[in-house]
């Protein structure tokens, strides 16, 4: 009898063995882990733990919808005299090309470790305010209906507006983890930062860009917000950037011409001029209605909207594809910024402050930037030039939307390498 009952334990034994190793390459029990974001797998490295798959397909399906109403909203435009010498397919083919260019970039940002950009995250900042005075220098920046944003790169234009937005993403997360200890002390923990900010705000203003200083800005408030900065001088820090803009505003008689013209579009006089883009806009909406007149029938991209392909390309979304188009596109912005910020949390759990506001960080990026972009186009908010990510045409803001979008990823591997109880 004894000798049944250590047999059928040695069997047990062996069996129990044999399920960690099938469980775990490196003989240790596999943890259960089944939290929405995470599955069951072995402590295995960074570089073979899975990744959100969910959130890389939703991203996949705002580029292709973006390459495919870019196409939409550029077909016509080589009967405008200024731009006759382009082909009709002009404007899809340097999308693609940014569309290669950026995926191969996010594929080499995704092999990085987050603890590259925790070291040199600073001077990925002071690389971005470098570059955001050389695009100032003469001959060397490019000039575009009165703005000096780009620098010619052969391929592509390059706007460094775009990298300061990931670069004060990293340098704000960096900046809470260090002065962690002085949230509660207002000289330590907002002035720095508030000066960092208003540097970033001159260069931006002295494009002008102001649409990319407030995201840049949103930006930087959200990571203090939720680096744990006390209340009260969060407070008063929005409050000091509130009345920044509205000085800027009252200074500036072209930007209060576009507020005038934004609380009253229909105006004769502002119809004709400053809320010329805001009417068509409504009208494209308009037409729309529910289901849209059907892909490629929009009337206001033929030379009607202004920058439809960048600045208004929802507005011809909500013409073509109508409300259900329009309510898809923001449904999906809207989850893959709930999953951003999931996987944000889900590292500052683990510990990982710095890998989590900056991921935080692109999440506000996205989100304010479809705030601002839907809000001019349905006439919410004045009328302010900024690309839909992921969508609108632009090498540079697309580059940097996958590169963005790479490090959340990076940033969800390590964090399930983790829970499984592998490495970072």
């Amino acid at each position: 009898m004894n000798a049944a009952v250590s047999a059928l334990g040695a069997r047990i034994a062996d069996w129990s063995q044999r399920l960690l190793r099938r469980g775990n390459g490196a003989g240790s029990p596999a943890l259960p882990v089944r939290d929405g974001l995470h599955r069951r797998d072995a402590g295995l490295p960074a570089q073979a733990a899975g990744f959100d798959r969910a959130l890389v397909w939703v991203g996949v399906a705002l580029l292709l919808l973006g390459l495919v109403m870019v196409y939409s909203t550029t077909i016509a435009l080589p009967d405008n005299p200024r731009f006759a010498r382009l082909a009709p397919t002009h404007f899809l083919e340097r999308h693609l090309i940014a569309l290669l260019i950026g995926a191969f970039a996010a594929l080499v940002v995704v092999q990085i470790p987050i603890a590259f950009w925790e070291r040199w995250g600073t001077l990925v900042f002071v690389g971005a305010l470098a570059l955001l005075v050389v695009v100032l220098l003469p001959f060397v920046g490019i000039e575009v209906n009165g703005a000096r944003r780009w620098l010619p790169l052969g391929l592509m234009n390059f706007q460094p507006s775009e990298l300061a937005k990931l670069a004060i993403a990293m340098y704000a997360a960096s900046y809470m983890v260090r002065r962690m200890d002085a949230r509660e002390q207002f000289m330590r923990a907002v002035v720095p930062m508030a000066v960092a900010l208003a540097l970033i705000g001159l260069l931006l203003l002295a494009q002008p860009d102001m649409g990319a200083f407030l995201v840049i800005a949103a930006i930087a408030m959200g990571i203090l917000f939720l680096g744990g900065v006390n209340g009260r001088m969060f407070a008063l820090s929005i409050a000091v950037l509130l009345a920044s803009f509205v000085l800027m505003i009252v200074l500036s008689p072209w930007r209060a011409e576009r507020i005038f013209a934004f609380l009253d579009p229909w105006d004769p006089e502002h119809a004709r001029d400053r809320a010329y883009q805001l009417v068509h806009s409504l009208i494209a909406f308009g037409r729309g209605e529910w289901f849209g007149q059907g892909l490629g029938s929009s009337v206001e991209k033929l030379h009607y909207l202004p920058e439809a392909h960048t600045d208004f390309l929802m507005a011809v979304i909500g013409e073509e594809l109508g409300f259900v188009g329009v309510a898809a596109v923001v449904v999906a912005f809207f989850w893959l910024t709930r999953r951003i910020f999931a996987i944000g949390r889900q590292a500052i759990a683990l510990d990982r402050v710095f890998a989590g506001l900056m991921v935080q960080g692109i999440g506000i990026w996205i989100a304010a930037q479809v705030f601002i972009h839907v809000g001019v186009n349905l006439g919410v908010l004045p009328t302010k030039g900024l690309t839909l990510p992921l969508m609108s045409f632009g090498g540079s803001a697309i580059l940097m939307n996958l590169v963005a979008l790479a490090i959340v990823v990076r940033v969800d591997i390590e964090s399930r390498a983790l829970m499984r109880g592998g490495r970072a």
